[in-house]
Formats: C-alpha cells, structure tokens, sequence
C-alpha cells in the first residue's frame, strides 16, 4: 500500500550528474522542468537521487504543473552536460517541479536507502512507500538550505576541477562534491578549528553534519583550477564559518590558522 501525505503521492526519480547538474539547476532557478514519465499529479512530491558518483537523495521537490509541452518549459540548456539527451528531450511532456528542500547531511545514501526498504537502486521514477517514505520524510527539513553536496567513495588520484563558472543571471562557481567528501573523509567530521564534533553534541540529530571552507574563496579565483582537498578544504561549523568570512582591520580575511589563534587565546 503506497502512503500519501496529506493528499499527494510520493516519488523517487534519479538524476544522472553527468548528463544533467539538477544541483545548480534548482540553485538558479525558481522552477525546474522534468521529463514526465509517469502520471504525476500537481502537488506530488518528488524526491530527486542522484547517480554516480554521488548515489544519495539531495533534492525534495514539488509537482506545480503537469502536461508541459516542450516549447512552454524553462530554459535550462546551460545545465544540461550531454548535448544530445538534451535534444531527446524535446519529445517529452514535461512536469513543472518546485524546490521545497536540499538534503546537506552524510545521509540517504543508497546504502541507506537499501538499509530501509529499496529493493535495487533507482533506474526510473518509482513511488514511495511504507518503511522508506518514512525514513525519507524523516530526513528532510521544512525550509530551503544553502546546499553542501557530500557522499560517494572517490579514489584519492581524481583530479578534481573546482570554480566551474555557469553563466546564469550571474557567474556561479561550482563546488565540487567529490572533492567535499575526499575532505571529510581526510580530515574527519569534526571542526578544524573549534574541534565541535556535531555528532557528540547532539546524538544522532548531528550525525553527519558539517560545513566545508574553501581556504581561498572560490568566487576569487575566476578559472577552473585542479583542487588539493587536503590543502584547499577544511571541515568547520558553521560558526567559524561564519567567523571566516569575516575581514580583520586590514580588510583581509581570517585565515583557518589566524583564527584558530585567535580563539585560543
């Protein structure tokens, strides 16, 4: 028996990072145009998993508009990475789908997903069910976040291509997921600064949790650039973060070091 929420159905669909950049896509626009391949209704929720190399549920959406014909939908041809399944696409209806909120924890993973009920890993849109929609609901917020894209096993000689500029309303610069995870997995979850591991703070509420610096911000580099996720990243809570993003007298920004120091003494 499906389980609905309130009166809407509830759907996993994938998303193919190498095909499509449904991240950057929902972080640019106020709505997103999908393929509809089965009978959705206006008010269903989506959940949208990715693919390798990421294999984790980021995105919970909303179905706003169904029966979309081609020539009516959103442009989003800069998002598309294969040309040629963007051209496929323009055969299909499509269902209008609005963001409602990113999953930025270490969780909903495809081993997770298997550990609560899913059979195989998502080839096509499939409802959601009993155990499984629950353990999705649970893990999903009611507000919009800003996003932090982790999970995946990579292998330590990838090279990792940060700063990707995508000319939207305004340049924005990727942040590598791949080259996120690789850091956490080096450093550890704990802040690099402050040593607040989320987890022994808060149990199991904090499981996973923890923001990602870039020791020189992206937004200055203006290229792509091969990252060194030992030396460009560092894991920090989110209020020495915050901290360093902050200028001292000199207009400069605190370096992880400086302000290191600075709590200590």
């Amino acid at each position: 028996m499906f389980i609905k929420v309130g009166e809407y159905m509830n759907w996993l669909i994938p998303s193919n990072p190498n095909v499509y950049d449904s991240i950057s896509a929902f972080n640019s626009l106020e709505y997103v145009d999908w393929k509809q391949n089965v009978n959705y209704s206006t008010g269903d929720i989506v959940f949208i998993y990715l693919t390798k190399p990421i294999q984790k549920i980021m995105i919970k959406t909303q179905v706003v508009k169904v029966d979309i014909p081609f020539n009516e939908t959103i442009e989003d041809k800069v998002f598309w990475t294969d040309e040629d399944q963007y051209g496929l696409s323009k055969e299909k209806h499509f269902i209008r789908l609005k963001l409602l909120d990113f999953n930025e924890n270490s969780i909903l993973t495809l081993s997770d997903l298997f550990d609560h009920g899913l059979s195989t890993a998502p080839q096509g849109p499939m409802r959601l069910k009993d155990n499984l929609l629950e353990y999705v609901l649970s893990n999903f917020s009611s507000q919009i976040k800003i996003v932090y894209p982790d999970e995946m096993n990579i292998e330590p000689n990838v090279e990792l291509i940060e700063g990707a500029v995508k000319r939207v309303a305004v340049n924005q610069y990727e942040r590598n997921p791949v080259a996120r995870q690789m850091c956490i997995e080096h450093y550890g979850l704990h802040c690099q600064i402050c040593g607040l591991d989320f987890e022994k703070r808060y149990g199991e509420l904090g499981k996973g949790f923890i923001h990602v610096h870039h020791v020189t911000p992206i937004s200055q580099v203006n290229e792509e650039y091969v990252i060194d996720y030992t030396k460009d990243l560092i894991p920090v809570c989110p209020n020495c973060h915050a901290m360093l993003h902050r200028k001292n007298k000199k207009g400069d920004y605190y370096s992880p070091d400086e302000l290191k120091q600075l709590i200590n003494k």
